[in-house]
């Protein structure tokens, strides 16, 4: 007879079960949010982390990778700086939020509220059999924030949701809904820093109304030894625009999910991803687009800059659903691979069920072109300085199409930081 056996838990995986058992005392809910948790975590402790055998972490072996875990109760972080001057701020401090007021034409509120209040529980269940992420956030949850725009509204000021976090565990989750014809611009930023190795969690769930439009940019800069699972879900209403950017400038192991419903005709989705990648680091940024409605465009563009041993990964799904006619979606990645020993890989993917459509993907992987080197040199640039303009060049080129100046301005300097520190 054979019998199969599972095999016994990884370090980190025993270590998320002991965290559990440690934080539920203290985890916000009532009982449907805590028999929630229970089963989420339930589902982890059977299936254990993702391995290369689950098609959708088949670059990102979380079993292997993912080989520590750090105690749920971490030091102590301080509020920094907002990106752009007069920005409205949501700070989570070591996943804790503020009590805080909202401007008019916006409603908010703390996440821990829903979890007490028990509204959470239905939005606590996972994706699938390979939502590790939702999993795993679903099961630790402790804070976040819950706002919306009223119908009509423009939010002149960015929203900056800040989270920053000095070693330990911090698992927030951010909901948000637009109302018809509402604007807004949307700073989901996380920040860690080089004393502690820390483990974040965030997912984020968005929802658009008809006509409604939005910025909402992820960036990722958590410390060298962080490990950040994020997650961007959202459904656009008809005539709706939505626009991501992401730029990961750190962490240690880093996995940036975005699934994205494209529900209403004359919706637009755009994606631009810049990924910064040193160091040993390993940074995976997965997207599902389902169209599903006729006359609805999306565009994807994601640029990478790979140094030393740092290893990337890009995951691109456009589903064009039969229903959805007229549909244009184009993606493209491309990658700048500076160092013999880094290495990336994309991985575009187009399901296509309806006959008059526009779509198409393409992937390309470049070293700097040895040609403008020599004429930057040739005027005088120090070889340092004219490789930091070539790459600055072929990221910022993404940037440059926010439409707030000062927004440009702050996200080119953090980049060419990033240059200075790591070129």
């Amino acid at each position: 007879m054979n019998m199969q056996t599972k095999p016994p838990h990884t370090a980190a995986e025993q270590a998320i079960l002991d965290s559990f058992a440690e934080m539920i005392g203290q985890l916000p809910g009532d009982a449907p949010v805590t028999a929630a948790r229970d089963k989420l975590l339930s589902g982890i402790a059977d299936a254990g982390l993702p391995t290369r055998r689950i098609e959708s972490w088949h670059y990102t072996d979380l079993r292997s990778l993912l080989r520590d875990v750090p105690k749920p109760v971490g030091g102590s972080a301080a509020r920094v700086d907002p990106l752009v001057r007069g920005s409205l701020v949501l700070p989570l401090v070591q996943g804790q939020s503020s009590d805080l007021s909202a401007p008019a034409g916006m409603e908010l509120e703390p996440y821990m509220d829903l979890l007490v209040s028990g509204a959470a529980a239905k939005s606590l269940a996972g994706r699938g059999f390979d939502d590790l992420i939702g999993q795993l956030n679903g099961a630790f949850v402790g804070d976040g924030y819950n706002f919306s725009i009223a119908p009509d509204q423009t939010i002149g000021e960015i929203i900056e949701i800040q989270s920053v976090q000095s070693g330990g565990q911090v698992h927030n989750r951010f909901t948000a809904g637009f109302g018809a014809n509402s604007k807004a611009s949307v700073i989901e930023r996380h920040l860690g820093d080089k004393a502690a190795a820390g483990l974040s969690t965030s997912v984020s769930s968005l929802e658009l109304e008809d006509g409604a439009e939005v910025t909402w940019i992820i960036l990722q800069g958590c410390g060298e030894n962080d490990q950040h699972l994020g997650q961007l879900n959202a459904r656009l209403g008809a005539g709706s625009t939505l626009k991501v950017y992401v730029v990961n400038a750190g962490g240690k192991l880093v996995r940036q999910e975005l699934h994205i419903e494209v529900a209403g005709e004359g919706s637009h989705f755009d994606l631009r991803c810049v990924n910064l990648l040193a160091g040993d680091s390993h940074t995976d940024v997965t997207l599902t687009l389902g169209h599903n409605v006729p006359n609805t465009t999306s565009s994807e563009i994601v640029r990478n800059v790979v140094l030393n041993r740092a290893r990337g990964v890009f995951q691109g799904q456009i589903r064009v659903a039969q229903i959805a006619q007229k549909t244009d979606a184009q993606m493209a990645c491309n990658t700048l691979l500076l160092s013999d020993d880094g290495e990336f890989a994309a991985k575009p993917e187009l399901e296509i069920f309806a006959d008059d459509v526009i779509c198409a993907h393409g992937a390309t992987v470049i070293d700097i072109d040895h040609n403008h080197l020599f004429y930057l040199m040739a005027r005088g640039i120090s070889e340092k300085s004219a490789r930091g303009l070539l790459v600055n060049g072929f990221v910022d080129e993404l940037i440059d199409e926010l439409d707030n100046e000062e927004l440009v301005e702050a996200l080119e300097s953090l980049i060419e930081q990033w240059l200075v520190d790591h070129g």
